[in-house]
């Protein structure tokens, strides 16, 4: 080789040479690759979204009581070996998976692992250890939005006030953690807000017990009588809300919301009747009950075909007499007893903010009411009439609370979660007086002689007196021995000196009830009595 054709040679490797060391200096000085080979090392591992909290009126936690702990598995044996000791079935299962991933991942486990030298990381768990008010509450989709109740009705606020937790793992290109790099977690931003409800928990904890030990199907509500805000609110069948799919598949109809679900109604529409006779000045009404009485070829008849003699309007609802209140309605007439009805709240429909709403009933029209055989039937709350358990209690609490009606609510407000602070009131309902001091006294009065003398002895209280009014309504739906199911009610206040609560218990398509609505009512005042000088985290 010439010496001419080596110097040629030897300046082509030179030229070739300075050339991939000018462009490793240029990779070097460009902070875009740097960041792009960061990030082919860097791992994200979403934790559970967070969402904005209900509490009750006391600002007790509703939702986000207690703590998810999530820990970190990183890819070789050692890491697998500690954690599937510690783990549950399922995260075993993910475990096992997953023992031969090349980046980290996280499994849910029961504790905090972080004194054994794992990484673990925490996330809010949605739903108290033993669920309250779940079918007020509603449940989550596996995104974390709103499907039910007032987490669908509030979900925007609910899910704008939220955030998804990251933990960011820088690694090896094996997965393993750099040593000198600790994972991060980002994305940690608490929503500020939260939704205080006018929820009492202690209250609501005693009425899911009775309704759990007394009833199968039904639902408790009970109202601040002075402002018709929802102290509790209890619909039975309960469901799992971390379980919805087992409830679909039983077809128990334990999702629906009872509470605002519409239900035949019977005798707890007599205090209607009643008061549209106080305002015609035929409260001194009188009949002559044989314990039956033909309308248009129909015959009706009081329980048990019993005849009740010579009564006025006070026995006729002690006895709850239905011959008594058909002549009644029929010497009232249709319209006077729809808008006597309508002004009390029934068959309006009821909202809330974020369309949180219960089904309106139905009214017999005006045109149907002219014939006498469907006014005699809504003359003690059967024929086309139907309600809900929130129209019902705004019914009696209007009476309890001199004759001003209110639309029961369940909202209070939202609240800075870290201060506790108001942020937004929700609109309190329009007051409409509704009746007199005078009537309402009167009919007080007469539903306070129903728990005293009359069918309604069983709600009787241990401490003070109690009113209200009892109901035993037909459906016209049969079981496949042909029996039909019946609708079971009771509705009152307490105590009768002073109203405090509106109580309403209702037991819906049975046979027949093993514990009367009247007994459950009674025991129900009893916690509330007791309740004031007992603190329930003493008991």
């Amino acid at each position: 080789m010439s010496r001419t054709r080596l110097f040629v040679l030897y300046g082509f490797f030179l030229l070739a040479f300075l050339v991939v060391l000018g462009r490793v200096y240029l990779a070097a000085e460009n902070q875009s690759y740097a960041q792009s080979a960061q990030a082919q090392t860097t791992v994200d591992l979403e934790l559970p979204r967070q969402r904005g909290n209900f509490y009750d009126r006391e600002g007790r936690l509703l939702t986000g009581y207690s703590l998810d702990y999530y820990a970190l598995c990183v890819p070789g044996q050692s890491s697998y070996d500690r954690l599937f000791a510690l783990a549950d079935y399922q995260a075993q299962n993910t475990l096992y998976q997953r023992r031969n991933s090349a980046s980290p991942f996280l499994i849910q486990v029961d504790q905090d692992l972080t004194t054994r030298g794992i990484y673990t990381y925490t996330a809010p768990h949605r739903y108290l250890p033993v669920p309250a008010a779940t079918h007020l509450l509603g449940y989550l989709d596996g995104e974390g939005h709103g499907v039910s109740g007032l987490e669908k009705a509030l979900d925007d606020l609910l899910w704008q006030q939220g955030s998804v937790p990251v933990v960011e793992c820088v690694t090896t290109g094996t997965g393993a953690l750099l040593e000198e790099e600790k994972p991060q977690v980002t994305g940690r931003m608490p929503g500020e807000e939260g939704i205080r409800l006018t929820l009492d928990l202690a209250i609501q904890r005693e009425c899911e017990a009775a309704a759990d030990l007394y009833m199968d199907r039904g639902a408790i509500l009970v109202l601040d009588v002075d402002t018709a805000q929802v102290l509790a609110s209890v619909s039975r069948p309960d469901y799992d809300p971390e379980n919805v799919a087992a409830s679909i598949q039983a077809q128990d109809t334990s999702l629906i919301n009872r509470v605002t679900s519409q239900f035949s109604v019977g005798s707890v529409f007599k205090p209607v009747v009643a008061l549209a006779a106080l305002k015609e000045w035929k409260g001194n009404f009188t009949w002559n009950c044989e314990g039956w009485v033909e309308v248009n070829g129909q015959v009706y008849r009081c329980a048990q075909g019993r005849a009740h003699g010579e009564i006025g309007m006070q026995e006729a609802l002690e006895k709850s007499c239905n011959c008594y209140f058909i002549q009644l309605g029929l010497s009232l007439g249709g319209d006077t007893l729809l808008e006597t009805a309508r002004d009390l709240g029934f068959g309006a429909t009821w909202s809330q903010a974020g369309g949180f709403s219960a089904s309106p009933g139905n009214l017999p029209s005006a045109q149907a009411l002219e014939g006498a055989g469907e006014l005699a039937s809504f003359s003690f709350g059967q024929g086309q009439l139907l309600a809900t358990p929130l129209q019902v209690a705004a019914m009696m609490n209007a009476i309890a609370a001199d004759g001003v009606y209110r639309d029961p609510t369940f909202l209070l407000e939202t609240l800075n979660q870290d201060t506790m602070v108001t942020v937004t009131e929700y609109p309190r309902p329009e007051e409409r007086r509704m009746m007199t001091s005078a009537q309402a006294a009167a009919l007080r009065e007469m539903l306070a002689g129903v728990v005293e003398n009359g069918l309604g002895r069983a709600a009787a209280p241990l401490e003070g007196t109690a009113a209200g009014k009892t109901g035993t309504a037909q459906t016209g739906r049969l079981n496949e021995e042909g029996e039909e199911y019946m609708d079971y009610w009771f509705v009152g206040f307490y105590p009768v000196d002073d109203p405090q609560y509106t109580i309403l218990v209702l037991q819906d398509e049975a046979v027949e009830v093993s514990t009367s609505c009247a007994q459950i009512f009674s025991t129900l005042c009893n916690c509330l009595y007791y309740g004031k000088t007992v603190d329930m985290g003493e008991r």
